[in-house]
């Protein structure tokens, strides 16, 4: 027997009832957990495969979208629309808002956290006339810049993060959510002299994807954007008294091509990290399916890694 409308919609309003939040979008099968309060320093937001089990998204997402969620690193072989390769992109802080949300390299199962600066939670200023971040901003998984490498084209060494993206579609995406995007270009950013990668890229979904395939599309149909993300870069911890963040190649965007091997340097350099052949620091390496890893967990254990976070 179907229950009343009208007690499903008071069910509905009190969030009885409600199935687990997913991931919408293009990687729907993925879903998350939320762990405390919003906008508090014990935010936690984890994540969990189809089987609902807690994975990493760092770790255990595969960089391809396409590729076999298996327990081996993703194969080559990727899924193409035309000539272009498809990457999986995880969302951590959506466009227009403010609050810095990162992937927590430093906790097991590395669950999206706010970042916090001198014991206070860190917001990015609104620097005229942006409002926020100006795209989706967030990480390409199973990438890792690594530190201990010096750069040969901007001589700095890497920030010890996966590599960032910008993601210019017209939608407005949630954090915490997968989405597969096409590639376009990438701007290297020398932050406090580090190598910070920030690939530019467009959901595989948005209506504009079928016209924007490389940078120079990005300035066709979309004039100004590039110039305001290298003017946002360029300018968002002055508001913290810091000064402005340099660029290498005089902040020019590199192209698609060259982007990609800039994405697939890092993978290369994440598969060392998790097969101990480099040194992570303090990242949690802990993952639920990446084959061979000596960091691979079972089932069990990384539900434990959270339940004993909570405890």
């Amino acid at each position: 027997m179907r229950a009343p409308l009208g007690l499903l919609r008071l069910l509905a309003a009190r969030g009885w009832g409600r199935p687990p939040r997913r991931c919408l979008g293009a990687m729907a099968r993925y879903g998350t957990e939320q762990r405390g309060r919003p906008h508090s320093p014990d935010y936690r937001l984890y994540f969990k495969n189809p089987e609902g089990k807690y994975i990493s998204p760092f770790h255990d997402i595969p960089l391809f979208a396409g590729s076999k969620e298996d327990k081996e690193i993703p194969a080559k072989r990727s899924k193409t629309t035309g000539s272009e390769v498809l990457f999986n992109m995880i969302v951590e802080v959506p466009r227009w808002t403010n609050a810095k949300m990162e992937i927590a390299t430093e906790e097991p199962l590395n669950p999206i956290k706010q970042d916090i600066k001198k014991g206070k939670l860190r917001y990015v200023a609104n620097i005229f006339p942006h409002k926020g971040y100006i795209w989706n901003y967030g990480a390409l998984p199973q990438t890792w810049e690594d530190p201990s490498h010096t750069d040969e084209i901007t001589g700095c060494c890497g920030d010890n993060d996966p590599v960032d993206v910008c993601e210019i579609g017209s939608k407005i995406r949630s954090s915490g959510e997968i989405v597969q995007v096409k590639v376009l270009g990438v701007l290297a950013l020398i932050d406090e002299g580090e190598t910070d990668w920030k690939i530019i890229a467009i959901s595989v979904d948005d209506p504009e994807a079928q016209k924007i395939h490389d940078i120079d599309d990005v300035r066709k149909h979309k004039p100004g954007y590039l110039e305001a993300t290298v003017d946002w870069f360029r300018s968002y911890k002055v508001p913290d008294g810091k000064p402005e963040n340099q660029f290498a190649f005089n902040g020019e965007f590199k192209d698609k091509d060259f982007a990609v091997e800039i994405i697939k340097s890092t993978h290369e350099y994440w598969k060392a990290l998790l097969h101990k052949k480099a040194d992570g620091g303090t990242i949690k390496c802990t993952n639920v399916l990446v084959g061979g890893s000596p960091f691979c967990c079972g089932e069990e254990d990384a539900r434990s890694i959270v339940q004993s976070m909570w405890d």
